[in-house]
């Protein structure tokens, strides 16, 4: 699999599924990976029998350098106790206000930025703009402070560039069972550390200047819950496993919602797609929001771009393959025999655009499919993982991008600079397109003055 490239990792998961079928197996000398792509399957592992798979050692070891102990990793009572301390910031008295404090307030940065580029008429990387977008929203969700990326949105953020490509070379690590020597001989083991001690070295200073500025506000953002957290001997959590929090959460709340919008604003503007899917999502931002600005309560009334982007997720799942090690011999649902210390892995990507799994349509873009009163199992659409792992911040993601979407499709209509073009996406933890996403911004016509 080392061998593979990496533009072609999951085309090659998607070839063996149709003519493998949706269970099949690698075996290497003191290695097997079951690949399981069926709803059935994935809700076995992820939900009905959880504690038979963990993250396991190899999973740790190959992301060690960015993420160390954080959740994305843990197991047991380890992400246990992560996850519960975490779950205090999402909630809906907390959602009211990172709608109306944080996601709108950027928000019009957000506007700003897109005014500018209709008056002087240039394309806009929408791509970027997005992942500035999250990043800055969820710096000041989570850690009490701005990244400062929609200061000045033209320019790349050190911390962002670094971090996404620590995120691509650690994600390699799973398909190279040599990566410690190659690493250790190339140029990639200098970048890994370069690129680890920026990452590091910024989340050591949000926790510094959080502990000189002290805290004053009456609710705990992530951040702070943790620092007043104690360990099981009742000592302040050390600052490397704060610093490795900070970096977990960081990649959940900005790729999430940046890369499925981005896939989202290609799916709807690409060639072949039916042009109603953009004029009736658009009427439904006109008549929810009737021209002011959205809140939690005008969220839950925008049902058609919330299928809009789960059909996005469903399509190009930001999280593409999954793996998961068995730590108790199992029988897998149909049949197939899983050893402890054996693999198993599956792929949102190609169980997406499965014709068995979605019907003879599954490759089309059909937000209705959403809207039909039919709810899919989590086995079936596994884009926020699922069972007691499904993704703790999905319904802040939710949040995040239908205030995005009716901020922007109430004052500006954006179009693809070539609707032909399949953006091509890199291989790394997520799904980022790799040359961003080139687009054309105009101001709408007799819109409602904000």
């Amino acid at each position: 699999m080392a061998s593979i490239p990496g533009t072609k990792l999951y085309d090659f998961y998607e070839k063996n599924y149709n003519e493998l079928g949706p269970v099949w197996s690698i075996s290497l000398p003191f290695f097997r990976m079951v690949q399981g792509d069926s709803p059935e399957l994935v809700e076995h592992v992820l939900k009905n029998n959880f504690w038979a798979y963990e993250k396991g050692p190899v999973v740790r070891d190959c992301f060690s350098d960015l993420f160390g102990k954080g959740i994305f990793t843990a197991d047991g009572s380890d992400w246990k106790w992560q996850r519960k301390m975490a779950s205090h910031i999402f909630n809906v008295r907390a959602f009211r206000e990172y709608t109306n404090d944080i996601f709108v307030a950027e928000g019009q940065k957000m506007l700003a930025y897109l005014g500018k580029a209709a008056d002087e008429g240039t394309p806009i990387d929408f791509h970027a703009l997005m992942l500035h977008f999250t990043l800055d929203s969820f710096g000041a969700v989570s850690f009490g402070e701005s990244f400062g990326c929609m200061d000045d949105i033209e320019s790349e953020v050190d911390f962002a560039v670094a971090f996404d490509d620590l995120a691509a070379i650690t994600f390699d690590r799973l398909m190279d069972p040599a990566w410690k020597i190659r690493e250790r001989f190339t140029s990639v083991g200098k970048k890994v550390t370069d690129d680890r001690n920026l990452v590091r070295d910024h989340a050591f200073r949000i926790i510094e200047k959080r502990r000189a500025d002290g805290y004053h506000k009456s609710k705990k953002d992530l951040l702070q819950l943790f620092m007043e957290a104690k360990d099981d001997e009742g000592k302040p959590l050390p600052d490397e496993y704060l610093v490795d929090i900070i970096l977990t959460f960081t990649i959940a709340g900005r790729d999430t919602t940046a890369q499925a919008l981005s896939w989202m604003f290609y799916l709807i503007n690409r060639d072949g797609t039916d042009k109603e899917i953009m004029r009736t999502l658009i009427k439904e931002v006109d008549e929810v929001l009737e021209g002011k600005l959205p809140t939690y309560e005008s969220h839950k009334q925008q049902k058609y771009a919330d299928a809009c982007f789960h059909e996005a997720l469903r399509i190009f799942p930001v999280v593409p393959r999954n793996l998961k090690l068995c730590v108790q011999d199992d029988i897998l649902p149909d049949g197939t025999k899983i050893y402890a210390g054996e693999c198993f892995s599956w792929s949102s990507y190609v169980m997406g655009r499965s014709e068995a799994i979605w019907g003879p349509d599954a490759r089309e873009y059909k937000p209705s499919r959403w809207l039909q009163g039919q709810k899919f199992s989590q086995g079936k659409f596994n884009s926020f993982n699922a069972g007691p792992r499904v993704c703790l911040g999905m319904n802040f993601a939710i949040l995040e991008a239908l205030t995005v979407i009716g901020m922007i499709l109430q004052k500006f209509e954006l179009t693809l600079v070539d609707s032909g073009k399949l953006p091509p996406h890199g291989v790394s933890i997520t799904m980022p397109m790799m040359e961003g996403l080139p687009m054309k911004v105009t101001r709408r016509k007799a819109v409602v003055a904000i």
